[in-house]
């Protein structure tokens, strides 16, 4: 009986082989096997394409509840499709108002519709993404709100002449581009303590007094809301044209406070649902978060509204200054672009601020701020002509993809892909975005994400819902029968147990279950501590065997210690591909062996010459010959390329092959091997150097590919040449001609350098000659003169 269930056994194994042989399967990682979900809610999380079979007899004896969760297309080779649950998310997207087209007529500002679709509804499974199309189009006559907030310390004392008359200008050119237009204004300085600001009471009163031109400025203040957004531009010359400059003591300026009030305190400020530009005009640097400390405020800015009913900022000197993390935060909440207008000393200082804020720009302040109106107006078309698309927070598990159809077939995506640019008025651009989310986000519960354009109030509200359960659960019977007398709840076909139940149907206290005696029948003995050899779970003192990806690896056993995947392996295959695994071990096919199945029995191929084994060379192991010295080489280590009589026993034919030469051209059929000509060969170690009957050298190299050698001859000898004795003649007689006339020179160029030696120790002796210059004692001259009495004193000569 017992070798009746062992061959079986080996019959079946050998047919799973079989099939596993017929049918090559791509090995995907199943991630649905690898959730071992308990239950239909835990599957469907597990993967998008995973699917449950609710049918009540699915599983039998030995088979883990999750069994039932699967790849859909696997479940159905078992369950009928009525009875698998997997559901599936949407995207429904709400009647959308129609993007506001370019017309003559100018429409209400409320009437103005620049993003599309506005509302819209995504059921999320785990896995699933879901996506929708964005349309933005940028309207004609869009309003705007601009706050000027002025830097108004000592060294600003030009610029404010300018400003004065900014609102009529500014809203007489800003008429080219929309015809809704409301300005405001704000000062400041810093804050009222020391070290900021001199506290003596001559220069809290007027902190100009040092100034040598007397200079008359109002008290330091930290931030002051001027004027309030409005359309009439001569009450704002009106106003900012009483404001007085003022100072302080150190240079950077206190115009954080500042922005972070103007952007919190909305409703004192005016700012309505569009387009609102934040002008901040200052020549300084500015102070930041830790910088109160100089001053004795340890308080850190709560990113409240602190504006007095007379408009002027009252906790300055309370609170520290914002961070620009803080600021940053609050300026996107509020949607609000900051436009720097700043001196060119500080432009880059400025900049690198405006890297992190997005929806930003910077310009160059002229030393009196004569240009600002140029500058507002530049700054405004840049801004407005990038789209930058944000989403508000996502729970925590749902992610957002962006991809961007912008202008001139542009298409761009990761981190690219929130924007697009150059967008002039009427121009359309497309947005793509994806959901996509992991488990069960937010508790299941649904949420609100708005997605928002930077720089415009319009948003789309996309409501979040997670299918976390399946629609089998609500028909769940607590306490079911099904599960063991009641002990648990019979939920999608499978039995959910009550706290302190396990089991396929709960059929088990957990206490007996952890209880050593329990679990000691899945062990392989009292030393092991492995429970169920690893590859399986103790479920009422039996071993459930793990389910593996590929329905064709099976792990089995009473204790899971058999499974036909972990033999050897040999050529990147189970057994060599020459057998099965069977219980970690390799069964061999006829005329096979090995603990991989690699080695053939029979031993016909390594007969070599002479029918001896191996040429007699070497040993037989699996179906290859062993060669006994490496010297040996081929199929049946017949040949020897470095022994020293190779290349004579292959000269001849090699060379009546290649050449047709040789004393063996005419028997050349005889050769057993194939020759191949090549340009130049490849010296080594064992090529031959041979002569042929001309005495011209040749060199060939042999190697084997199977039993038959491959010889490779060099096409070009190297033959001796005959002299040239008409050469020999005329390089003998040059030589000697040249030979001659390089001593010939040499001779007059010795003779040359003698003669010049010779003349030069003759000059020298010439030059150093002393002659006696003396007259001679006895030399007596010819010559007498005596003077003549008739001729008084004349001398005649004679």
């Amino acid at each position: 009986m017992q070798k009746r269930r062992c061959s079986q056994l080996l019959v079946g194994i050998l047919a799973l082989s079989c099939l596993f042989m017929i049918r090559v399967q791509t090995e995907i990682s199943n991630e649905c096997l690898s959730a071992n979900a308990k239950s239909c809610e835990d599957c469907i999380q597990a993967d998008s394409q995973c699917g449950w079979c609710k049918q009540e007899n699915f599983t039998g004896p030995g088979e883990l509840t999750s069994a039932r969760c699967n790849f859909v297309e696997n479940l159905l080779h078992r369950c009928p499709q009525k009875y698998i649950e997997s559901p599936h998310g949407q995207t429904v997207i709400a009647p959308a108002r129609p993007l506001t087209a370019d017309r003559r007529e100018r429409p209400k500002p409320e009437d103005i519709t620049q993003i599309a679709p506005q509302k819209l509804t995504l059921t999320l499974r785990s896995g699933e993404p879901q996506g929708f199309d964005l349309h933005f189009r940028r309207a004609e006559d869009y309003p705007i709100d601009l706050y000027y907030l002025m830097d108004l310390s000592y060294s600003m004392v030009d610029d404010l002449h300018h400003v004065k008359k900014l609102g009529t200008e500014l809203q007489q050119r800003m008429k080219d581009i929309t015809s809704d237009f409301q300005m405001g204004f704000g000062s400041f300085v810093d804050k009222t303590t020391m070290p900021f600001i001199s506290m003596t009471p001559k220069m809290v009163q007027n902190p100009c007094a040092n100034n040598l031109n007397g200079q008359l400025c109002t008290s330091p203040f930290g931030y002051k809301n001027v004027l309030s957004l409005t359309a009439n531009g001569t009450e704002f010359n009106q106003l900012v044209g009483k404001q007085q400059i003022s100072g302080n003591m150190d240079s950077p300026e206190g115009g954080f406070d500042a922005m972070m009030q103007a952007a919190v305190c909305g409703d004192k400020i005016g700012w309505r649902n569009n387009t609102r530009l934040l002008v901040f005009s200052t020549d300084a640097g500015f102070h930041f978060a830790g910088d109160g400390k100089l001053g004795g405020i340890v308080l850190p800015n709560d990113g409240h509204c602190h504006l007095s009913s007379d408009g002027m900022y009252s906790a300055s000197n309370h609170l520290d200054y914002p961070s620009v993390a803080q600021l940053v935060q609050k300026l996107g909440e509020n949607n609000i672009q900051p436009i720097f207008a700043v001196t060119e000393e500080f432009h880059s200082v400025y900049k690198e601020l405006s890297r992190l804020i997005p929806k930003s720009a910077v310009g160059m302040l002229s030393a009196n701020s004569s240009n600002v109106i140029q500058l507002i107006i530049n700054a405004y078309n840049a801004l407005s002509s990038e789209v930058i698309l944000e989403n508000s927070r996502l729970p925590a598990g749902v992610h957002f993809h962006y991809t961007a159809f912008c202008k001139h077939g542009h298409v761009h995506t990761g981190d690219k892909g929130h924007s697009c640019s150059d967008i002039q008025i009427g121009d359309e651009v497309r947005f793509q975005i994806e959901a996509i989310t992991s488990g069960c986000p937010n508790g299941g519960k649904d949420a609100v994400v708005e997605i928002r354009s930077l720089g415009f109030q319009e948003h789309v509200t996309v409501k979040l819902q997670f299918i976390c359960q399946c629609k089998c659960q609500a028909d769940g019977q607590p306490n079911s029968d099904e599960c063991h007398h009641g002990n648990g709840t019979l939920e999608c076909g499978a039995c959910r147990c009550n706290p302190g139940r396990v089991g396929r149907l709960c059929e088990c206290d957990k206490n007996e279950v952890s209880s050593e005696d329990v679990e000691a029948s899945c062990k392989k003995d009292n030393t092991s501590s492995v429970v169920c050899s690893g590859k399986g779970d103790c479920i009422c003192g039996e071993c459930f065997c793990h389910k593996r990806d590929n329905p064709l690896e099976v792990i089995w056993g009473n204790l899971c210690e058999c499974n036909n995947l972990t033999c050897d392996h040999a050529n990147g295959r189970i057994c060599g591909g020459n057998g099965v695994c069977n219980c970690s071990h390799c069964i061999c096919f006829a005329n096979f062996s090995g603990s991989d199945c690699s080695c053939p029995s029979s031993t016909a191929t390594c007969v070599g010459r002479g029918e001896e084994m191996c040429s007699g060379r070497g040993r037989c192991k699996c179906g290859k010959c062993v060669c006994s010295e490496s010297k040996y080489q081929g199929p049946t280590c017949e040949h020897c390329p470095t022994c020293p009589d190779a290349c004579e026993e292959h000269r001849d034919c090699a060379e009546c092959r290649a050449f047709g030469t040789g004393p063996q051209k005419e028997s050349c059929s005889t050769c057993e091997f194939n020759v191949t000509k090549v340009e130049q060969i490849e010296r080594q170690e064992s090529t031959c150097k041979v002569k042929d009957e001309n005495y011209c050298w040749f060199y060939f190299n042999y190697t084997y590919e199977g039993r038959i050698p491959q010889v490779f001859v060099q096409s070009k000898r190297e033959c001796p040449e005959e002299p040239n004795i008409l050469a020999i003649i005329a390089g003998v007689v040059a030589g000697i001609v040249f030979i001659g006339l390089a001593l010939l020179l040499i001779w007059k160029l010795l003779m040359i350098l003698h003669d010049r030696r010779e003349f030069a120790k003759f000059e020298k002796d010439r030059l150093n000659a002393k002659w006696d210059t003396q007259d001679n004692p006895i030399y007596r001259s010819p010559i007498n003169s005596f003077k003549n009495p008739t001729f008084g004193s004349k001398a005649t000569h004679l």
